[in-house]
């Protein structure tokens, strides 16, 4: 069952869902993209499956969602959203990993090491647009500064795998095959949604526990 909290920030109220373990070893807080919410079918199968494996999964809706806003604002206010609710949860006593999809991804990847944040997860890094590789934001992830892992669909238009740079020490990349950049994957593909979607829930609940 989960629990609803909302959260005064500069930039207006975000709002947690909590999904809680029943014995947490970690909190995961997950921020959406910039073209939808926490509905997100990664983002949802995370907060279904790993609370089962001891990781409370906190969604986290920046303001302009709740305020029922269609258009993201820009990088700097998305992290005003962002920081006072990591820094909640980093103060509840577990120790938490930051992360999200696309533009979430990019907002842990800015603010994680400011937040009192133990490691980032960026789901679909949308390292460059589509079809602009010379517009790459990989600095972002590179300069992290904490853990990090990034989980990349083969097919994504915003930068496959094999499109990243060379990664710093405690920085992983995982490969998902076939997906989109919400890991859809087309009917045609030897894989279905189910098995790739229970990749980047293992990796991602893998990963969390071995940060320790």
């Amino acid at each position: 069952m989960s629990t609803t909290e909302l959260v005064p920030t500069e930039a207006g109220q975000a709002r947690i869902t909590h999904h809680r373990a029943a014995a947490p070893k970690a909190v995961l807080a997950l921020g959406h993209g910039a073209g939808g919410g926490i509905e997100a079918r990664d983002l949802a199968a995370l907060a279904g499956r790993l609370p089962a494996r001891g990781i409370s999964v906190a969604l986290v809706e920046q303001p302009w969602r709740v305020a029922g806003r269609r258009v993201a604002p820009a990088p700097k206010t998305l992290d005003l959203g962002w920081r006072p609710v990591a820094e909640l949860l980093a103060g509840r006593g577990l120790p938490l990993v930051v992360g999200g999809r696309s533009a979430g991804a990019r907002v842990a990847c800015r603010t994680g090491a400011a937040t009192g944040a133990a490691g980032v997860v960026a789901l679909a890094f949308p390292l460059h647009p589509p079809g602009k590789p010379e517009k790459s934001r990989a600095q972002e992830l590179l300069e992290s500064g904490l853990p990090t892992l990034v989980v990349q669909s083969a097919a994504d238009p915003f930068g496959g795998p094999d499109e990243f740079p060379a990664l710093p020490a405690g920085h992983e990349l995982v490969a998902v095959p076939y997906g989109s950049h919400g890991f859809e994957v087309p009917k045609r593909a030897p894989v279905g949604q189910d098995e790739v979607l229970d990749l980047v829930c293992a990796a991602v609940g893998d990963w969390v526990l071995a940060l320790g």
